[in-house]
């Protein structure tokens, strides 16, 4: 037995209680999440819906919750912050503002890659295991995100909660796994799934056989190592090796409980409230089908056949006694209302605890909806979105970020200057939360001390880079430089100069020394300049 079947094998048992509750709460919600190993071999197989679609609806509206709260769209989950310490001692606090630009262009690009891929769909569906089963497993491949319910792998963690093995189990067509297999491979091979002798998988290319995937830490808890397992045999090719920060292998759990690998999901919390719902509607509905079946009864002494009554049309006139003819009635009018009024409740309950109630009004998502939303998930659900940040967001973010460096798409950052930051809790996420601290700032010293105090204690331009950087913006060629300010200062001031050398020859024109009526020495030289000219004219007349 090869080594990965083997742990897989080993594992099962504890798994065992915790996929029996996540079936039962998936027969309850949505029972195509996590099925019996036979689900997967048989074929036409009925899918056995539950009587209600309550717990549908539930499921399906907290995993839109958190979807929202997690990965929204139009904005960022995290921010790349620098370091405080390194500010005043390896670089200059005065840059801190393009710094934050830059990164934010940064952030903006592992988004546009992030909304390139099919992780949310992905990300979607893992947290609809989470809410009913309470485990997933994402593995972020080069050809994208993948998910893995319960049944489908097992763990192991040490005292500290923190993953350390993990085996996955496959089923894959024989002919799609021959492709990255030695010619002959599945000679005198036996299928562990039909028991079929190397003959008959031969004629059955689509049969699928068991791929076994064996994650581990290695001995320096410095990195980990997976391989995967055909028939006992270790696929060649399949060895890989992962920073111990940044491993593809996400395993993610909803409610945790000490010492436990697996977690326990939301539905699990909830299970009585569902499985009586679940009895109340099928005895509504089964009474309500028996209450609407219309029976007559005829006295077996009357004169009255039964054949008259039954071949007689609507309006009919037949010869018999009313008193022969009776009707079958279901007297549980008041049984069905007791049934009604408590299954009112439950619906309620569950609502209220899958947080249906509050329809969402807007026609787009805003910021304060994102943060309202966050609110919401940290009240009712008990720190749900923090315990997402820790075991989703941060191993997600550094994952991508580490694919992005090595395929050059995005440039190396410092670890020791820069560090990524989730911002997670009951604010707003992302650089958005940055934003509403800003304007809040300066609307708190306009109103404590006044408008002057703005601009006497505020920069204007160091105020608008930090708010360009706080939303996101590409500030290219949008925001003057200093070198552009400098140089229109420059411009106006010349251009004042100008105007003022202008205003001042106007002003000396106009001015009382050269005003005959107020100058009598002007007003003398110009009379004796008009008694030379008098002569002048004279002669010329003459």
């Amino acid at each position: 037995m090869g080594i990965a079947r083997e742990r897989y094998e080993a594992l099962r048992g504890v798994r065992s209680q915790f996929l029996d509750v996540a079936r039962a709460a998936s027969h309850l919600t949505l029972p195509y999440l996590v099925k019996y190993d036979s689900d997967y071999t048989e074929t036409h197989k009925r899918l056995i819906t539950p009587w209600q679609s309550v717990g549908a609806k539930c499921v399906t509206n907290l995993a839109a919750k958190l979807m929202l709260s997690v990965l929204p769209p139009q904005t960022t989950f995290f921010k790349l912050q620098i370091r405080d310490d390194k500010l005043g001692e390896e670089m200059d606090p005065t840059i801190r503002s393009e710094l934050d630009l830059s990164f934010s262009k940064i952030e903006r690009m592992i988004m546009d890659y992030v909304n390139g891929q099919n992780d949310r769909v992905v990300i979607h569906a893992a947290f609809k295991h989470l809410i009913v089963g309470g485990n997933a497993l994402l593995f972020m491949g080069k050809e994208g995100m993948k998910n893995y319910p319960l049944n489908r792998y097992v763990a192991n963690r040490d005292g500290d909660g923190n993953i350390i093995e993990l085996v996955t189990k496959e089923l894959i067509a024989r002919n799609v796994l021959a492709a990255d297999l030695p010619v002959g491979f599945f000679k005198d091979k036996i299928n562990p799934v039909s028991n079929d002798t190397a003959g008959v998988m031969n004629s059955t290319n689509d049969e699928g056989v068991e791929v076994y995937t064996y994650v581990r830490m290695n001995k320096q808890r410095t990195q980990w190592i997976w391989h995967q397992e055909v028939f006992d045999q270790i696929i060649p090719g399949s060895r890989s090796t992962a920073p111990k920060d940044a491993s593809p292998w996400i395993v993610l759990r909803y409610n945790v409980v000490d010492g436990e690998d697996y977690g326990r999901g939301r539905v699990e919390e909830f299970m009585g409230d569902f499985r009586s719902l679940e009895a109340l509607t099928k005895a509504i509905t089964e009474g309500s089908a028996a209450a609407a079946k219309v029976v007559f009864l005829v006295s077996p002494s009357s004169t009255t056949k039964p054949q008259t009554i039954a071949d007689a049309g609507n309006g009919a006139i037949v010869q018999g006694r009313p008193d022969d003819v009776g009707v079958i009635q279901v007297g549980k009018t008041a049984d069905f209302k007791t049934a009604y009024e408590m299954i009112g409740q439950l619906t309620q309950r569950l609502q209220e605890a899958f947080m249906i109630l509050n329809v969402r009004q807007s026609e787009r998502t805003t910021a304060e909806e994102v943060r309202l939303t966050q609110l919401e998930l940290e009240q009712s659900l008990g720190g749900l979105f923090s315990l997402m940040t820790t075991e989703f967001l941060v191993p997600y973010l550094k994952r991508t970020m580490l694919v992005l460096q090595r395929t050059g798409q995005l440039p190396k950052i410092p670890k020791d200057m820069v560090r990524p930051q989730v911002v997670a809790g009951i604010n707003a996420i992302g650089r958005g939360q940055d934003f509403q601290s800003l304007t809040g700032f300066i609307t708190t010293i306009a109103q404590t001390m006044g408008p002057e105090a703005i601009q006497k204690y505020i920069d204007g331009s160091e105020y608008i880079m930090r708010l360009a950087a706080a939303q996101g913006i590409d500030v290219l060629n949008l925001i003057k430089t200093q070198q552009q300010l400098q140089a229109e200062n420059q411009q106006n001031l010349q251009q004042q100069e100008q105007l003022e050398m202008t205003k001042q020859a106007g002003e000396l024109a106009r001015a009382p020394m050269n005003d005959p009526s107020k100058n009598p020495a002007l007003n003398t030289q110009l009379q004796d300049e008009s008694a030379n000219e008098a002569p002048a004219q004279e002669e010329g007349a003459a």
